[in-house]
């Protein structure tokens, strides 16, 4: 058996204390063969092991060995939530006088002060965009820890995660590569590709019972017994988490759906009575906004139970998993995002449905490598003797069926996709603005290093190679040098940098050069008696936060908006017709749409597709209700969507907004201020009369609402303003970290 005291031909006797003061003494036998067969020795490896296994602990040892010779560390994860769970993990490093830095924000950021710190944690996007953004010091890194692996299979994230890790590996020749995942089918195949030695287990520190809930039934591969309470009630679910809580246990309950989840949440309110300890946390939850959303959860999180999901801002997110880490919250409702990396072990995991609804297939069947997430959840280590997970059935066939399916089926290979041209246009043009690749032997070669390449012939991409690259020098992304190199142009360097797809930026330009009905102006502004004097008077005014019912930063882009006015709605509505932004659906209740679209008509621009016209429509009504200041919980009302999908559409529409500045920055288009006043609005939410008073720390929407309203409208009027009178529109506290902002 290998110790935690055996590993000091790696480590210092002082990284060893650290551990052993934690309580680790034993490595687990999946842990033992990992470091027996060269981890700190710096080999390459894949280890594939079941949730709770020690992965994490490994990945650790090797960052920390690294980190302790004075090299540096990157480790990626899926998810922001995910980064700031291990970013606090790893602090403890710093005992040891290890630096940590974690990095999940802008995109066009170098982040060259990231470079100081021995361990960094990033999203995969993250990574991606600073190496597209020229960070240096991913050039010298020793060891890559890419967590969550698997989800190469994803069709969103795995082409980003693809690139991102070869990328890595060719600018880093030496570099140790850590792969962790759940079990998978082809894991061999993974290990090949990253040349890495492979662990493979199915062992647990907890031992993790498998069944299903059938007619008041615990089913399981051995045997069954009845589940107690369930002659007294027809809700099977209830019953079980009745018997889990008399165990003084935790449960987990996945739920297909939001409303399902917030449903099951509020049925279980009775079971638990209320605590001081809860009652804190309900006012912490009510403390991030008193939405109806908000209002629920808290209402749950007072009796020990919470629901969780997408649409929960990130901090309520945060609240409701530190109360179930802290034995607070007993039952959390939860979709599967709960399940995705997080550290959320539960004595028993409830799977209600194995079914959820997917737009354009219907209720589709979830994948085996997903239940096993889900299931992997059950047991935690040190505090239970055991852990257990259900799914449900409607009748013996289907017990059947689930026990062949999940319990005792395989996982799912896993297959790259980055052959789609979706993904390869962002791709490949970093490629070559990046300099990874010259020209079309090159680039290859460097295609040949990929996972798609492991997996099937390369060439096989042949055919969309050469349509992206058409595509790209068409549009001005790319050009061909004397030498036949493909060489990044002016705007296909800045696309690559601001991290979108290059056909948002084409969206973008074509449509900026159409002359949209509505939009004409009889005259120019010189002509209306402005003179530069006027001109200039008025930018500077716009630039102190005043209304001057313009939206212009110059004279300049005020002559060249005397041909053309581009409208807040216009400029919206154009950046959720790219690619980069995830529309709203229409349902049957969104008959105000199409009258939406006819009201506007002369702002929006044209879009062949009726359909994506009215989800891009929607979701740019839902934006325009954002910055107009129209009350959070109105808009998840109005759009039927949650405070964190508002949040995570404005963070989207922002980062477009941005970018159409920047591109209009570069090939001035004359909309360069508007776009990004408009790419601040979306940021706070709020009108433009507000941009001013917003700058400060502490002041959000509301607050500067109030102050506007009593006749502070701008920093100078602040300064001069009463104290007392701040004091009593935002609270003493407040109002003294606002004045002394200002002092500075």
């Amino acid at each position: 058996m290998l110790e935690i005291k055996d590993l000091s031909s790696w480590l210092s006797l002082q990284a060893l204390e650290l551990y052993e003061g934690r309580g680790y003494k034993d490595l687990y036998p999946p842990q033992a063969e990992a470091v027996e067969r060269g981890l700190l020795d710096g080999k390459s490896m894949l280890l594939a092991m079941p949730t709770a296994s020690g992965k994490t602990l490994l990945a650790e040892l090797a960052m920390l060995k690294a980190a302790l010779q004075g090299r540096r560390s990157l480790y990626i994860v899926p998810l922001r939530a995910l980064a700031t769970e291990k970013y606090d993990s790893f602090k403890k490093f710093r005992d040891l006088g290890v630096s940590i830095g974690i990095s999940t924000g802008d995109f066009d950021k170098r982040d060259e002060r990231l470079g100081k710190n021995q361990i960094i944690i990033a999203t995969s996007e993250k990574a991606d965009s600073l190496m597209r953004n020229g960070a240096s010091w991913v050039r010298d890194l020793a060891v890559l820890v890419v967590d969550e692996i698997h989800l190469l299979n994803d069709p969103g994230r795995g082409p980003t995660l693809e690139m991102t890790i070869t990328k890595l590996r060719h600018c880093n020749p030496g570099l140790q590569v850590i792969g962790l995942s759940a079990t998978i089918a082809n894991a061999p195949e993974i290990a090949a590709w990253l040349k890495a030695e492979m662990v493979s287990s199915d062992w647990r520190p907890i031992s993790l019972r498998e069944g299903v809930i059938c007619n008041g039934k615990l089913i399981f591969s051995d045997g069954e017994s009845a589940l107690a309470g369930s002659k007294t009630t027809k809700d099977e679910a209830m019953a079980l988490v009745k018997d889990t809580l008399s165990q003084s246990a935790q449960i987990l309950i996945f739920e297909n759906s939001r409303k399902n989840a917030e449903a099951a949440a509020s049925r279980l309110t009775g079971l638990i009575p209320a605590s001081e300890a809860t009652s804190e946390l309900s006012q912490s939850i009510l403390a991030t906004g008193e939405s109806e959303t908000a209002l629920r959860l808290a209402n749950c999180v007072s009796r020990g139970v919470a629901f969780h999901h997408a649409g929960l801002l990130s901090e309520q997110r945060r609240l409701v998993e530190q109360g179930f880490r802290e034995n607070k919250i007993k039952v959390i409702a939860s979709t599967p995002t709960l399940a995705a990396g997080l550290n959320l072990p539960a004595r028993r995991v409830l799977i209600k449905s194995y079914r959820r609804y997917e737009y354009g297939r219907g209720m589709v069947a979830i994948p085996v490598i997903e239940y096993r997430q889900m299931a992997g959840r059950a047991g935690r280590p040190g505090l239970d003797p055991y852990g257990e997970s259900f799914l449900m059935a409607k009748d013996n066939s289907e017990v059947q069926d689930l026990f062949e399916r999940y319990i005792h089926g395989s996982p799912e290979e896993i297959w790259s996709k980055l052959a789609s041209e979706s993904a390869l246009r962002t791709h490949l043009l970093s490629t070559f603005a990046a300099g990874f690749a010259r020209n079309e032997v090159e680039l290859k070669a460097f295609m040949a290093t990929t996972f798609y390449a492991q997996q099937q012939d390369p060439w096989n991409l042949d055919v969309t190679l050469g349509k992206v690259i058409d595509f790209l020098k068409e549009n001005d992304m790319i050009h061909a040098s004397d030498e036949d190199d493909l060489l990044p142009t002016r705007l296909g360097s800045l696309v690559s940098k601001l991290y979108i797809d290059p056909l948002s930026a084409v969206v973008m330009l074509q449509n900026l050069k159409k002359r949209k009905p509505g939009t004409e102006r009889t005259g120019s502004l010189k002509s209306a008696g402005k003179s530069a004097k006027d001109l200039a008077a008025l930018a500077a005014a716009a630039k102190a936060g005043e209304s001057t019912g313009l939206q212009f930063s110059s004279a300049l882009d005020l002559e060249r908006a005397g041909r053309k006015v581009f409208s807040d709605l216009g400029l919206v509505h154009l950046i959720t017709m790219t690619p980069d932004m995830n529309l709203l659906y229409v349902q049957s209740a969104d008959g105000w749409v199409e009258e939406f679209i006819d009201q506007h008509e002369c702002e929006l621009y044209d879009e062949d597709n009726y359909d994506y016209l009215l989800r891009e429509a929607k979701t740019s009504a839902m934006l325009m209700d954002w910055i107009g200041e129209v009350h959070e919980e109105q808009i998840a009302s109005r759009y039927r969507i949650g405070p964190g999908d508002i949040r995570r559409s404005a963070e989207t529409a922002e980062w477009l907004m941005h970018s159409l500045a920047e591109i209009s920055k570069h090939l001035d288009l004359g909309v360069t201020f508007i776009a990004e006043q408009l790419a601040e609005r979306i940021h706070y939410g709020a009108s433009q009369d507000l941009l001013a008073l917003l700058n400060l720390k502490g002041i959000g929407r509301v607050r500067a609402r109030k102050l506007y309203s009593s006749g502070i409208t701008s920093l100078e009027k602040l300064k001069a303003a009463d104290l007392a009178e701040v004091a009593r529109l935002l609270g003493p506290k407040i109002a003294e970290k606002v004045i002394s902002q200002l002092k500075k």
